[in-house]
């Protein structure tokens, strides 16, 4: 069976377990409030949870990574599936942030097994050199669709069901999406020199590059401003955004309430990015990965600070959302795209899951510091600022990357 023949049933399953696996994360937000005020817990509670979710997502990339090289990509993915549903279902009956706290680190595993690091792989693998930078893109959007569905299901759910419910819903729908995995079919996509190194050297050649460390530094802000603007987005827009005037465009279309506007402003994020990912995979193909990647991060420094700097208002917050989704997860394809061209796609899950471990470390700092600025400060307005100044670091750190394969370089 050829490589082109089985494309599309890998990225058909690729996406749909990422969809889930977006929607769910995605949705987190959401319930800050409702579960902040059922417990009386400060919001540093919360965002804590969420931060460990993150750093348990990017302690557990790499260790993902390396099972599904090691050993198979499904025995990875189920095991991720079982981590994400137990740490739902777990959540659900938790009364104490201490336990919420704690469950967060399964979770943040199930989504690492589930996730970019063990799909990206999968699908790297299975798609030709040509048209990787786009297949990667694809599954990426996908998890933009994710993200375009999570938090209005969530928002529509808490109509009817307590956010308990909802999580068992949700740790149910994780379990389903497996049933996708007889799809998940890739061949070994590795030059023979490449089958022929060890996991040690491989590591060890990629630890002693200094374009491999750059890349880590630089997937930090990613992780920071998208896990920052993810979970505590809604609460900011509840809070700050400026009243939904009646009769007005959202107002007619039933968007009555800052609350509302919140959940919707992180769908507008993930739809916009739906376009923005595929046009990232389009450019990935035919331009510099790397000044591509400093070029969002500019843009996305630019967007931040200019929303902050001016009142903060429901067109303010559309304008926003579209802006900053059109490069939400534009990084995603071009970083995992430079990782494979640069390190080879025989390690490339575990490769890309140690630099996706500085992505989320980024996510911790951003969520957990967030609730913590927000409890000294009683506004956001600092955390968002140390994300601008980040978001700057990063487009300069990529600027120094050697954008040629290692073993060129080496040879």
């Amino acid at each position: 069976m050829t490589r082109a023949s089985i494309m599309t049933p890998v990225l058909i399953a690729g996406c749909l377990i990422i969809i889930v696996n977006f929607s769910i994360r995605a949705s987190f937000g959401v319930f800050q409030i409702p579960i902040a005020e059922e417990f009386g817990w400060l919001r540093t509670e919360f965002s804590l949870a969420i931060a460990i979710q993150n750093l348990a997502w990017g302690i557990g990339q790499p260790i993902f990574g390396a099972i599904a090289d090691r050993l198979t990509d499904r025995k990875a993915i189920i095991l991720g599936a079982l981590l994400y549903a137990a740490g739902l279902v777990g959540s659900a009956l938790s009364t104490t942030p201490e336990a919420h706290q704690w469950l967060n680190w399964m979770i943040g595993f199930g989504i690492a097994g589930t996730g970019f690091g063990v799909i990206l792989a999968v699908v790297g693998r299975a798609s030709s050199d040509e048209n990787r930078s786009m297949t990667l893109a694809i599954v990426t959007a996908a998890g933009s669709g994710g993200q375009v569905i999570g938090p209005p299901v969530a928002e529509a759910l808490l109509g009817f069901f307590p956010w308990q419910t909802v999580f068992v819903i949700f740790a149910l729908a994780m379990i389903l999406a497996l049933l996708a995995l007889p799809l998940m079919k890739a061949p070994e996509a590795a030059s023979k020199e490449e089958l022929e190194e060890s996991f040690g050297e491989v590591l060890k050649k990629a630890a002693k590059d200094p374009s491999y460390t750059l890349i880590f530094l630089g997937f930090f802000s990613c992780g920071y401003q998208l896990s920052f603007v993810t979970a505590h987005f809604p609460a900011f827009v509840t809070e700050l955004c400026g009243p939904i005037m009646p009769g007005g465009a959202l107002y007619s279309i039933g968007i009555t309430t800052t609350s509302a506007l919140g959940a919707v402003a992180i769908s507008l994020i993930g739809l916009a990015n739906i376009a923005g990912t595929l046009l990232a995979g389009w450019a990935g193909k035919r331009y510099s990965k790397k000044y591509l990647l400093a070029g969002i991060y500019t843009g996305r420094t630019i967007i931040a600070a200019m929303f902050i700097m001016f009142p903060i208002t429901p067109t303010s917050v559309i304008i926003f959302s579209i802006a900053m989704g059109t490069l939400w997860l534009a990084t995603v394809p071009l970083t995992s795209g430079l990782v494979a061209y640069i390190y080879g796609l025989r390690y490339m899950g575990t490769l890309y899951g140690i630099v996706f471990f500085s992505h989320q470390l980024g996510s911790f700092l951003g969520v957990w510091l967030g609730g913590r600025l927000y409890d000294f400060y009683g506004d956001y307005t600092a955390v968002w600022w140390v994300g601008v100044a980040i978001g700057a670091f990063s487009a300069i750190v990529h600027l120094p990357i050697k954008e040629q394969p290692l073993s060129a370089r080496t040879a």
